[in-house]
């Protein structure tokens, strides 16, 4: 296929609104897609060490999955990725009630999240563009936000994703991309090796709500600083793996010191699936990122000629902190009128001979 973005049709919505595919290819013969449904990314094919093509994404071939019981896949994230606790949060002295949907709590922006809703797209040069309004009041949260996600693919093998957003009312943002990915092409991502640049994260409750402390790596199954196999400590007696059911935690990355340089493009991860020889490197700019080990794919899933079993995929989710909105001591994740949210994330592709 010919380098550039071509549009074909995805599907349609129930009241008959038209939901379209970008394909995005580069000189390298990297292929992404991309819906202007939830900015979901579909399939991402790149080569492994023998110059063997395989989809390393998990999704579906049809539009109507992605409506119903998918579990994030590909999809762009809003407001606010991951949790907060019971779906409350006080601002400037008022509290505000967002919906309830995982437990006691509101994760990934509600029950129609920015997953869910179809985005105005269009292609400006090199870049799918994306945009999205939520309106005062959408899902509990305050004020209108204009939200501009762009997606490009380099010729060196990167999917960039930058974010922009701005609002009229102080409101919560914390954007993210949630891909599933599994750099074998199917199976387990036990053997993948993972290599995490953080020397802390977030300890969760038994409701995957933060503690409120910061936990060192040091002598944990946490210790990604080195490479490690994600199956070779998943299943030790720890509490913390037990609260999240494997890993579901957000990792404090290490940034430079200072404000400026907290908001460099630092490298936060890398994975490599040694039988392929297949790379995936995470840089953002973003002060943390959730590593998931795809702990509650159960099976019931199928799409692209697969089943997503148990553990068949890992998210590393570039974002602030869960529960922010309650947590002063955490990153700050209140947009007010005049200031503009902006953050760019970048997954690189290579092999490893």
């Amino acid at each position: 296929m010919q380098a550039g973005i071509q549009q074909a049709p995805f599907g349609q919505l129930p009241g008959g609104e038209e939901v379209s595919v970008f394909t995005l290819v580069n000189d390298a013969g990297m292929t992404v897609k991309i819906l202007d449904f939830g900015g979901i990314i579909t399939e991402i094919h790149v080569p492994d060490r023998d110059g063997a093509f395989a989809d390393v994404a998990l999704g579906f071939d049809t539009l109507e999955p992605y409506r119903g019981d998918s579990p994030y896949f590909g999809a762009l994230i809003g407001r606010y990725g991951n949790r907060i606790a019971g779906g409350r949060f006080t601002l400037d002295g008022r509290t505000w009630q967002l919906p309830v949907n995982n437990g006691k709590n509101h994760l990934h922006g509600g029950t129609v999240g920015f997953d869910r809703v179809k985005w105005q797209a269009g292609v400006e040069g090199a870049e799918l563009v994306l945009r999205y309004r939520s309106v005062d009041g959408e899902q509990g949260y305050p004020g209108t936000l204009d939200a501009t996600v762009r997606y490009s693919l380099t010729d060196e093998n990167e999917i960039v994703v930058r974010f922009h957003a701005v609002t009229d009312q102080p409101t919560p943002v914390n954007l993210t991309q949630h891909s599933y990915f599994n750099l074998a092409g199917g199976g387990d991502i036990l053997g993948h090796e993972l290599t995490i640049d953080a020397d802390a994260f977030v300890p969760i409750d038994a409701d995957s709500i933060p503690t409120g402390a910061l936990a060192a790596v040091t002598g944990t199954p946490f210790d990604f600083r080195m490479p490690r196999t994600i199956g070779e400590r998943i299943a030790y007696p720890d509490k913390q793996l037990r609260h999240g059911s494997g890993y579901d935690h957000c990792f404090v990355l290490n940034k430079p010191a200072g404000t400026t340089a907290m908001r460099a493009m630092t490298r936060a991860a890398r994975v490599c699936e040694p039988v392929s020889g297949r790379v995936l490197e995470l840089f953002t700019q973003e002060p943390g990122v959730q590593f998931y080990s795809g702990n509650f794919l159960d099976g019931s899933l199928s799409g692209k000629g697969q089943v997503y079993e148990h553990r068949s995929g890992f998210c590393l989710e570039p974002q602030h902190f869960p529960d922010s909105p309650n947590r002063p001591d955490f990153p700050n994740t209140i947009l007010r009128p005049g200031e503009v949210y902006e953050t760019e994330s970048r997954f690189r592709f290579s092999v490893e001979t």
